[in-house]
């Protein structure tokens, strides 16, 4: 019998069904287990339940009694999640579930990120499924899969399997805010080929950056939190303009929609002058920067260690100039907001990776924008950022923008609700994430579609939580807009 974490809050159910696929490992392209796990569902049910070689999952439960003749609605989001951890915790996300914890009304994850992006959705469409007594159109449950790595699952799904005209996505992040429109997005990487060379002395410099806050690539690029990868290439290059310095390797970030909180570095040095000077250089900028960020991000540093020892190969000195100098011009964080529109953001990019491995450098990229003439112009900077440093371009997961629909019975209905159950109005935004209700217009003509969702914060950190409280009042809300559809 499983022990449950979360107490006194209701609905009951709905935690109930997030701590069991907590506790199932399901990041981006590992959810063969949670649709193992809605499919046992829906046949314990008796559900109807579709499931592709991807993992998607689609529920269908029968209108409610009176209610079978009507339109389908569809209820969306995804099974997937980041995968994040502070700097010494020890988890294994490919094997092992999430350590939750109740701290002051939000639920949290020890040390790692809390996936409620996006499985509070999954949990609210089964308990909707699993409740006889709603008043309710026939459903469309759909449970997507890799949308944290570039909305996959919702490109592949099999648009003939659904014949929703209504979306509810489940897929927003604050209570009182309806989601009406969002920006398209792509993943573009530079691959750097290495030259290798041979270490020539063991004197080496690792450096780290730590402490500060990340967020979300989309909902959180407007709050202008310092990019680690930035970061480490400001600081790079001030030590390459003044010293004699070789990259060993380069590491930062783990998601490119994740803005990079952490980056690690290690350099090699011919002699202990140039170190020293090195360490100097790196300790000024870093106070530099610590100054710039400190009233938003007090906790962060810039760590230093002289290792023991240096690997037999160091990249050569024109690899290393060229992944520094891309680095350090790379484009990062918003380029273009709407004054118009209370400065909502309309086009930004993401350095959100940088890895090494054996043969080249990568760095990723996740640009955004709901204008697609800025798109292709972010596209075509980085396209001559790579040509400048001798790379090759790659660029995938391109998927559309969803439009602002002028007429909506679907957004009038949830302001109707939410004024009636808690007197205020529902606040209807535009957002700067990706959200895969562009995808599902495209494959359903005519879709009429929203995304809501209960309050969460930190996103794709280990900081993220989850609002307890709030999601008894999404889910009020949902019934209540699910009964008056019910009506219509």
């Amino acid at each position: 019998m499983m022990e449950y974490i979360v107490k006194g809050y209701e609905p009951k159910a709905i935690f109930e069904y997030f701590e069991q696929i907590c506790a199932i490992p399901r990041s981006s392209g590992n959810e063969k287990g949670v649709a193992d796990y809605l499919e046992a569902f829906a046949n314990q049910h008796g559900l109807f339940c579709y499931r592709d070689e991807l993992h998607n999952v689609v529920i269908k439960k029968a209108g409610s009694k009176g209610c079978e003749h009507l339109p389908a609605v569809m209820l969306q989001g995804h099974t997937d999640m980041v995968c994040e951890k502070n700097a010494g915790t020890v988890h294994d996300f490919d094997n092992e579930g999430i350590h939750l914890e109740v701290k002051d009304g939000f639920l949290c994850a020890k040390g790692t990120t809390l996936g409620a992006d996006n499985g509070i959705a999954v949990a609210m469409m089964l308990a909707l499924l699993a409740d006889d007594t709603i008043k309710h159109p026939p459903l469309e449950c759909v449970f997507t899969v890799q949308e944290e790595t570039g909305l996959f699952g919702a490109v592949a799904l099999d648009g003939s399997v659904l014949s929703a005209k209504t979306m509810i996505n489940l897929d927003s992040e604050e209570e009182g805010i309806a989601t009406v429109s969002c920006a398209g997005g792509m993943r573009i990487r530079l691959h750097k080929t290495i030259d290798w060379a041979k270490t020539e002395s063991s004197l080496g410099l690792e450096i780290a950056i730590r402490g500060l806050l990340g967020g979300h690539s989309g909902a959180d690029i407007h709050l202008e939190h310092a990019n680690a990868n930035k970061v480490m290439g400001r600081i790079l290059y001030a030590v390459l303009l003044e010293t004699q310095a070789n990259l060993v390797a380069i590491d930062g970030g783990s998601k490119d929609n994740a803005i990079a909180r952490e980056c690690d570095c290690t350099l090699a040095f011919s002699t202990e002058e140039e170190r020293k000077k090195a360490k100097t250089i790196i300790t000024a900028v870093a106070k530099d920067i610590y100054d710039e960020v400190s009233a938003a991000e007090p906790d962060f540093r810039v760590e230093l260690k002289e290792p023991n020892s240096l690997p037999q190969q160091m990249m050569s000195k024109d690899t290393t100039d060229a992944i520094v100098k891309l680095v350090f011009l790379a484009p990062n964080g918003m380029r273009k907001r709407n004054v118009l529109a209370g400065g909502f953001v309309v086009c930004s990019v993401n350095l959100g990776v940088i890895k090494t491995d054996s043969t080249e450098v990568v760095v990723y990229f996740s640009p955004r924008s709901s204008v697609a003439s800025l798109q292709q112009e972010t596209k075509k900077e980085l396209q001559l950022l790579s040509d400048l440093f001798g790379c090759k371009l790659t660029c995938d997961s391109q998927y559309p923008g969803w439009s602002y629909a002028e007429t909506s019975q679907i957004r009038d209905l949830f302001k109707e609700s939410y004024s009636t159950l808690f007197g205020g109005e529902l606040k209807i935004e535009a957002i700067h994430a990706g959200l895969e209700c562009g995808l599902f217009i495209d494959k359903l003509s005519g879709l009429d579609a929203i995304a809501v969702g209960p309050t969460m914060f930190g996103c794709h950190t280990p900081d993220e939580r989850l609002e307890l409280a709030s999601c008894e009042r999404v889910w009020k809300l949902l019934i209540d807009v699910l009964d008056r559809l019910a009506k219509a």
